[in-house]
């Protein structure tokens, strides 16, 4: 007994021990990790698009946006503070206002994560692709893809050990850069810097470059709102860490960054297109040769991958929240046994890698896509703030934003959302907001289809009966009318004469009935007189043949006099039976009596 009580605490302990794993919660460098290297990876492109627009003042409009973000470290700490659940600013407007303006957040988030997980996966194997040729780009997108769909299915304590070994690559790299960087400066001078001080500005002036450099540039925060979607994976206290530590890694590298780039390259050579696609990768060939080219772009590679890993990261604790809210199906939180709700992840890959192959590989298309869904969260992030201060005073929080940061904050993010907006497409793209609104579009109606799924389905089934009840009215009367004619038709009487015949002539005459007559009465008439005497058994023969035939209703009548057409004449006219021939002809075997007309009636003798 001892014995097997010691193997089931083994078993209980080992269970235990299995479920602490699966339901173990991160740390602050695995949380800071898995959105750390979406918000990190800005620095491979922020730069560049800042300086694209604002010339030698890039760096000013990076150090504007660290400002918002510092903004917004008070705002997401306060609102998730107080509602500690998945879900980023879905959560916020879902306890502040109601589920159909949620909706509208949570599509903003899923877009944004969707353009995110595609443009990184694609631009990874861009850097790739510089360092192998031969690289098909969609197909290796595509394997990307799935290698971090595998990875977030494998569960969120795998995932994170692959996005901390990316993070420390890529902050390793980017240190090794920035040493070479300082060297090069030391022993060449920042002559270039100054140079570019005297940079001539399009049309707008300083004025107008700054504004479309901030706007640009505040696509460098992205996935700053990506620790919100998965708090509740994240041990108590580390929210708010993963929030300082994202904009300490943003305000420092991407300014830093900016500054080195005008240092070392003219602002005309900095806005060429080859220059924008890769240029860490220019800076890099520049003051450390070709070795440090391939780690950058090697790292490149690494980080932009850690960012598709952040989308699945974020989008599955989301949609978790919206199916536990009720508004997509239970079909969701099936989970593996290591706790991944598979389904959501395997669902995301599909849809990425059928965006990416509606677009034929050009994902620039997406920017829009992306640009205005991450801003569009941010800004309502914000009025989620503002909402949960004004309906929701009196709920705990260890931090609260200020209101006049919470106003200049979404202030900021609407500013850049009309500067992205503005933009001119080049290339012969259509604008940031018409490719936005292609997928905003059937996105939220699919949202709200199933957010509102029970209303339509009553609505459906009201146009159903409006259509069909008048139909079932008619068929009804037509059923009712066509059952009166059976009926009617299964009433006629089919008399049997008998000459008192042994019980298997009478069985015979009513299989004869069963199978070939549409009724289910049979008045069975002995007819008797001084020369024919009715047998005694034949009344106990015909009760036991009744009771043999349950659907068949058998009358018994004795009836004196001779039989012939008259006697039929007469009881047709009695019993009122209908006339109905045939013949069936002599007896035999099979039918030992005939069935005739005899006076208008059809009888069997």
């Amino acid at each position: 007994m001892k014995r097997r009580l010691d193997k089931h605490k083994n078993q209980i302990d080992q269970i235990y021990i299995m479920e602490e794993k699966k339901h173990s919660k991160l740390g602050e460098l695995a949380a800071t990790a898995i959105c750390g290297n979406d918000i990190s990876s800005s620095v491979l492109y922020v730069s560049a698009l800042a300086i694209a627009f604002a010339g030698q003042y890039a760096w000013i409009t990076l150090l504007i946006v660290s400002f918002v973000l510092f903004l917004f470290r008070k705002i997401y700490a306060e609102v998730v503070g107080a509602l500690p659940m998945n879900g980023g600013a879905y959560n916020a407007l879902l306890n502040t206002t109601s589920k159909s303006v949620a909706s509208i957040a949570a599509t903003l988030t899923i877009l944004s994560y969707m353009a995110t997980a595609v443009i990184s996966a694609n631009e990874a194997m861009h850097y790739l692709h510089h360092l192998i040729p031969s690289l098909p780009i969609i197909i290796s997108t595509i394997v990307l893809l799935s290698i971090f769909a595998i990875l977030a299915i494998g569960g969120i304590s795998e995932s994170s050990k692959v996005a901390i070994f990316i993070f420390g690559f890529h902050l390793i790299s980017l240190l090794f850069l920035t040493l070479f960087i300082g060297y090069y400066l030391i022993t060449h001078g920042i002559g270039t810097y100054f140079e570019n001080q005297h940079f001539q500005l399009s049309d707008g002036g300083i004025g107008r470059a700054i504004f479309l450099g901030f706007a640009v540039s505040m696509l460098g925060v992205s996935g700053f709102e990506s620790s919100a979607n998965f708090v509740e994976e994240q041990k108590e206290g580390v929210f708010p860490k993963t929030l300082k530590n994202m904009w300490v890694i943003v305000s420092i590298i991407n300014p830093l960054m900016a500054i080195f780039a005008l240092s070392l390259f003219l602002v005309p050579t900095l806005q060429s297109d080859s220059f924008q696609n890769t240029l860490l990768v220019e800076m890099s060939d520049l003051v450390g040769g070709h070795w440090l080219a391939g780690l950058i772009a090697v790292d490149a590679v690494l980080v932009l991958s850690g960012a598709v890993l952040t989308s699945f990261v974020g989008v599955t604790g989301l949609l978790e929240r919206m199916t536990l809210d009720r508004i997509l199906p239970n079909y969701f939180l099936k989970k593996n046994s290591r706790g991944s709700s598979y389904r959501i992840i395997i669902i995301f890959l599909l849809l990425s890698i059928s965006v990416l192959l509606i677009t034929n590989g050009n994902v620039k298309l997406l920017a829009g896509v992306y640009t205005i869904s991450f801003l569009s969260v941010m800004a309502l992030f914000g009025i989620g703030n503002i909402l949960l201060k004004v309906k929701r005073a009196k709920l705990p929080r260890p931090a609260k934003a200020t209101w006049i940061a919470v106003i200049l904050a979404i202030a900021a993010v609407v500013i850049a959302l009309i500067g992205n907006i503005s933009i001119e497409p080049k290339d012969g793209l259509p604008s940031n907001f018409t490719v936005f609104l292609e997928y905003f579009i059937p996105s939220i109606v699919l949202i709200f289809i199933m957010l509102n799924r029970t209303t339509l389905l009553k609505i459906v089934l009201s146009i159903i009966r409006y259509v069909f009840d008048p139909l079932e009215e008619i068929v009804g009367k037509f059923h009712s009318k066509i059952r009166s004619v059976i009926d009617d038709i299964n009433k006629q009487e089919f008399v049997y004469f008998t000459k008192g015949d042994n019980i298997s002539v009478i069985n015979k005459a009513m299989l004869y009935v069963k199978d070939n007559e549409h009724t289910k009465r049979v008045k069975i008439v002995m007819v008797v007189n001084d020369k024919v005497k009715m047998p005694k058994d034949l009344p106990y023969e015909i009760d036991f043949i009744d009771r043999v035939y349950p659907e068949i209703k058998m009358d018994f009548e004795v009836i004196e006099g001779n039989f012939g057409p008259k006697l039929v004449k007469d009881l047709s006219e009695k019993w009122k039976i209908p006339i109905n021939f045939m013949f069936i002809g002599s007896p035999s075997d099979k039918f030992p009596f005939r069935v005739e007309q005899l006076g208008g009636v059809r009888v069997i003798m």
